[in-house]
């Protein structure tokens, strides 16, 4: 059995936009939650890219980290993630160099190689490169490390700020490429299974099996996302629990809105295809109230051996969002006692 008194909690925040609200309202959402998250002992606060999507207000998402960053104290601020291929590895250096600058020991890049959108706004963002984005990934990765870490005393291009800034790194996943490129590179490693849980465990165990210790990592670390939706009642919980799955159901029919308020019956919403679908892909949910919430956090623990939980947790209503984070950390606390 993991030792849980070990393994930080963290929060994944794709700074939603509830409906009928606007990105000035997500942001302070954003900013409410971290200032919680900081008091609640969250050990880090990452932010997601999205691009074209009216329901996600994090697309600059370097902006938002150095906003939220600005209005904490101790709390790790950092991308979860940057889509590398999006953006020249120079850009994303710089950008990231700035925020150690201005916070120092605070921040962590997390990147990953999904386009983070669809195909067309994956074009808008990528309109001058003439090849596949993936064939770069790993070179890239290898770069921005090369320039954090001052491999090389004399570099050609130098990112300032970023040259020597020793920003932790991190490769995102929901499939077994980024796994063995972290292995292989021996950086810290986490999957995004609270959206794409089919390939959590052989992930795993590729990466741990595979590791390759680095300057930077002795032994593999491993980061499990997972969604959490707690209350002061599993009923309370799964009617909240619905925003999260309306918005999925939305997604699968292409229709890119807003973060539904919850709703009464799902059965009234989706189809028997589209439930069978979204609870497959939101089959690493914890929904429920404290206790509940707890033994599902020991069976992850237990299946995962994971070193670090991120929670995500996309709910409508402001105070019930900050109460399930809140929640989630008191079901954490369970299990130590």
């Amino acid at each position: 059995m993991p030792n849980t008194t070990a393994i930080p909690f963290s929060v994944l925040d794709l700074a939603p936009i509830p409906q009928n609200a606007d990105v000035q309202h997500a942001f302070q959402r954003s900013r409410d939650l971290a200032q919680r998250a900081e008091k609640l002992g969250y050990h880090r606060y990452w932010l997601a890219e999205h691009h074209n999507m009216t329901g996600i207000a994090s697309a600059a998402t370097s902006v938002l980290i150095g906003h939220l960053a600005a209005h904490t104290q101790t709390l790790r601020l950092g991308a979860g993630g940057i889509m590398l291929p999006n953006h020249a590895p120079l850009i994303i250096a710089e950008q990231f160099g700035t925020l150690e600058a201005l916070y120092p020991g605070r921040i962590d890049l997390g990147i990953g190689r999904a386009p983070g959108s669809d195909r067309r706004t994956m074009m808008a963002l990528r309109r001058h490169m003439h090849q596949p984005e993936a064939d770069n990934f790993p070179h890239d990765v290898a770069q921005l490390v090369e320039w954090f870490d001052a491999l090389d005393p004399q570099p050609a291009v130098r990112p300032v700020p970023g040259y020597g800034a020793r920003v932790p790194v991190w490769l995102l996943g929901s499939s077994l490429y980024s796994a063995q490129l972290a292995a292989q590179m021996g950086l810290p490693f986490a999957f995004a299974s609270h959206f794409a849980p089919d390939m959590l465990l052989q992930a795993l165990a590729m990466y741990r099996s595979q590791f390759r210790p680095s300057e930077r990592l002795e032994k593999p670390y491993a980061t499990v996302c997972i969604n959490i939706v707690a209350a002061d009642t599993c009923r309370e919980a799964e009617y909240l629990f619905t925003s999260m799955q309306q918005a999925f159901v939305k997604l699968r029919r292409g229709e890119n809105n807003q973060l539904p308020p919850p709703c009464g019956n799902m059965a009234d919403i989706w189809s028997h295809a589209e439930q069978y679908g979204v609870e497959q892909a939101l089959s690493m949910s914890l929904v429920g109230d404290k206790v509940q919430i707890a033994h599902g956090l020991q069976a992850v623990l237990n299946e995962t051996a994971a070193d670090e939980i991120m929670v995500n947790g996309q709910i409508f209503d402001d105070e019930a969002r900050l109460r399930s984070f809140e929640l989630a950390m008191q079901a954490r606390e369970m299990l130590l006692d």
